[in-house]
């Protein structure tokens, strides 16, 4: 049984990974002031693999057994596409995410990046449904409630309908970003997590790389003129939040980890105001309670029948 001071101790890291992943959202914003989208996340995630292997070296060495057995393991003689699978889908559904995400906080803010982004945690129960996990009354509430705490983040209730595209491009990064933890969860228990983390960097800074190339000029002039918020990028948030998410989540129970996770959205929100001067409105505070609220309603347990036993 897990020690309550063990869950603590998780609980707090899950909550600087969150700290950590929302304040990104000021770095993307910073970033994009000197570096294009596509060249950002090329740097950022290179970085994140070049972090993570110093990281895998050691475990390996530390673990000849481990090795041996690995090597006696016929599914490591499966062959290379399939070996290579895991790190194909989870990197190239992580380039989408990425992608659409980055692009769309060229025209938003860091605020409403971060709350938009956050939806990602009341999307998976709706999907899981697809993959034969029930979907139960609360999972629709808490969808309804964060599309209204959306609305009032990016339209507001002013006499014009509108919307930044920005919002849009984020809204549907999250989407991906939902997958993205689906897959993830399918390929974790046969994936050592740290390799499956470096893999999907990897090919996902590929996949941008190209992307930098093909539709931006010059994508990597700028790259020493954002070189700190791509160091806090690369190291930060994808080198020590992706570990310490990994560490975390060995003790913490699923819906702890999904709950403080999304308080990436209130850091990001609060880093927007605090380093970017962007304006702490009414609207983004009560918009973002309400999808925070829905993201923790989304994980809460469904009450037991009458009369039924505890498990």
């Amino acid at each position: 049984m897990k020690s309550r001071a063990g869950i603590l101790y998780a609980d707090l890291l899950l909550l600087l990974t969150a700290a950590i992943w929302g304040f990104a959202f000021v770095a993307q914003r910073v970033g994009m002031e000197n570096i294009g989208p596509y060249a950002f996340n090329a740097v950022r995630y290179a970085i994140g693999v070049l972090i993570l292997l110093p990281l895998i070296w050691h475990r390996k060495r530390k673990a000849p057994e481990a090795k041996a057995a690995a090597e006696n393991n016929p599914s490591k003689h499966g062959g290379l596409l399939k070996r290579m699978l895991p790190f194909l889908v989870t990197g190239s559904v992580m380039f989408i995410g990425a992608s659409l995400q980055q692009l769309g906080i060229v025209t938003t803010t860091a605020g409403n990046a971060a709350f938009v982004t956050s939806l990602y945690v009341v999307i998976i129960p709706l999907l899981a449904s697809f993959f034969g996990r029930e979907t139960v009354f609360k999972d629709y509430a808490a969808a309804l409630i964060s599309v209204f705490g959306l609305y009032i983040i990016t339209v507001g209730f002013s006499s014009g309908f509108s919307i930044a595209p920005g919002d849009l491009l984020v809204l549907a990064g999250s989407l991906f970003w939902a997958i993205h933890i689906l897959v993830i969860g399918k390929f974790a228990s046969s994936v050592d997590p740290i390799k499956l983390s470096a893999g999907q960097f990897a090919v996902c800074g590929f996949l941008s790389f190209i992307a930098a190339l093909l539709f931006e000029p010059a994508p990597f002039a700028g790259t020493f003129k954002a070189l700190v918020p791509l160091l806090y990028g690369g190291l930060l948030s994808c080198g020590v939040a992706f570990t310490l998410q990994i560490v975390a989540q060995r003790r913490a129970p699923p819906a702890h980890a999904s709950i403080l996770l999304a308080t990436e959205g209130l850091f990001g929100a609060i880093g927007g105001v605090l380093l970017l001067d962007e304006p702490a409105t009414i609207r983004l505070f009560a918009g973002g309670a309400l999808m925070l609220g829905a993201a923790i309603l989304s994980q809460l347990p469904v009450g037991k029948a009458k009369g039924a036993r505890a498990p």
